[in-house]
């Protein structure tokens, strides 16, 4: 996983792999920012992370705003927070968060799609009755939606206070 180095505090970054990889898998939505023909769009979506191939995917409608400016420019920046809470009296802020970097894509392969569905299943739910339920759907289930995967080509990590 390549990493950029963004701020002058290097006291804030987060450098180890396993430490970026803990926050994507603990957290639960990624805030995508978009853009097409110099307008800026950001929306926020729950997903699924792949740890050994650095992918997450999104599930969405297979109609709106997101997939026209991903039609236009599939370049976009992310980012995971892992909010910790406000320290009253302090004037601080605790949290951990990573920015990305990466190409997303519109999946086309029913299978894909299915991996992706399976992967972003069991990233947000805990009982393994719904996953299988909802993974056992026919593939008409997955005509009516768009899996969407962003490969990660960048990433940056930091914690702070």
């Amino acid at each position: 996983m390549k990493q950029y180095h963004l701020h002058n505090r290097p006291n804030r970054e987060l450098t180890e792999k396993s430490d970026i990889d803990r926050i994507l898998k603990e957290g639960k939505f990624a805030v995508i920012s978009m853009c097409r023909n110099n307008e800026p769009y950001a929306v926020s979506l729950s997903y699924g992370y792949d740890s050994v191939n650095e992918i997450l995917y999104f599930h969405c409608a297979k109609k709106g705003l997101k997939l026209d400016f991903l039609d236009a420019n599939k370049n976009v920046c992310a980012t995971v927070i892992k909010d910790k809470g406000y320290v009253i009296d302090e004037c601080g802020h605790e949290y951990e968060s990573v920015v990305f970097w990466g190409d997303m894509e519109i999946v086309n392969d029913l299978q894909d799609k299915k991996n992706g569905m399976r992967i972003l299943l069991h990233h947000l739910e805990e009982k393994d009755s719904v996953i299988k339920d909802k993974l056992l759907k026919s593939d008409e289930f997955y005509s009516k939606m768009e899996i969407l995967k962003l490969r990660i080509k960048q990433i940056h990590g930091k914690a702070g206070r």
